[in-house]
């Protein structure tokens, strides 16, 4: 573990000043809190090696002293010297524009100079794919342990629902008749509502789910057997991971199953009708399911090999 940078007692105060306002006003983390800190210390170290480089008397840390073409220089300096990845800048600079941010807010300087400062454009790949086999022994694996878990698991596969909008999924949301269904997600992303269609796999999933279970005292379709209450998000991925677990699935998350519908789909669907279906507000987010893995890309060169 690499050692904290040096810095000045000034550049110190700042930033402690900064992380106790956070603490006492937002509901952070211990773990957010402590990567604020070390990546304004990153900043001030540099900061305060390049101001003092030529100076006679050394010139702290300090929300006064930073502008625009300094964050520019900082940003410069992680690409080019430091040869950073572009998540890790792109997270640095987040933490120096909401510490700039919060200096202009609390009017200790007359401007953001953070705001004009762009982030770093990182290269788009695509989600880890479940494969069919890994689908197979996932399913395999949950189907005679626990209904719910079964059909949580089998909905996501089927529909693509996110975490927060299958757990929020309410039995009056579903609607199943002989040949075709549908459900209604009512609290998406950012509030946004629109109806799934339900093909005859889960609708089968779900009329069995239906049957063993009495919705006239609940509303929520999957609640936490220790609240009775809508099942959280974290309970949900709790689940996801202990069969991920014991089905021997490595690099797998609640996530994966959306992706896995994605991809599915994409490859015979429309990519609007997709976008549709799984509430995307723009293709790009689309896109996602039909670009080329890193291994894809590897087999087509590879196919010009001389060896």
């Amino acid at each position: 573990m690499g050692q904290a940078p040096l810095i000045s007692s000034d550049a110190e105060d700042w930033i402690q000043k900064f992380i106790y306002d956070l603490k006492s006003n937002e509901d952070l983390s211990s773990k957010t809190l402590k990567q604020y800190s070390g990546d304004l210390r990153h900043l001030a170290n540099w900061t305060e090696t390049t101001w003092n480089r030529h100076q006679d008397k050394d010139i702290s840390f300090c929300p006064t002293q930073m502008t625009t073409p300094t964050i520019g220089r900082y940003r410069e300096f992680m690409q080019t010297v430091q040869s950073l990845r572009p998540a890790t800048i792109n997270r640095r600079l987040n933490t120096v524009k909401r510490f700039v941010e919060w200096a202009f807010e609390k009017k200790i300087i007359a401007m953001n100079v953070a705001k004009p400062i762009k982030l770093v454009p990182e290269e788009k790949t695509s989600p880890r794919q479940m494969t069919d086999k890994e689908e197979h022994i996932l399913i395999t694996t949950v189907q005679n342990r626990s209904l719910r878990d079964y059909t949580l698991i089998l909905l996501m596969l089927h529909t693509g629902l996110r975490s927060m909008e299958l757990c929020l999924l309410q039995r009056r949301d579903i609607i199943i008749g002989k040949r075709s269904g549908r459900l209604m997600v009512r609290s998406g992303k950012r509030n946004k509502q629109r109806e799934v269609p339900l093909n005859a796999t889960i609708r089968h999933g779900l009329n069995h789910f239906f049957s063993e279970n009495d919705f006239s005292q609940k509303d929520y379709l999957f609640c936490s057997k220790k609240t009775g209450n809508h099942l959280g998000e974290r309970a949900l991925r709790h689940i996801i991971q202990k069969y991920m677990r014991l089905a021997g699935l490595e690099g797998l998350s609640a996530h994966d199953l959306r992706h896995r519908f994605g991809y599915v789909m994409a490859e015979r669907t429309p990519l609007h009708r997709l976008a549709q279906i799984m509430g995307h507000d723009s293709l790009d987010t689309t896109m996602t399911y039909i670009r080329a893995t890193r291994e894809d890309l590897q087999k087509e060169v590879e196919k010009i090999a001389w060896q």
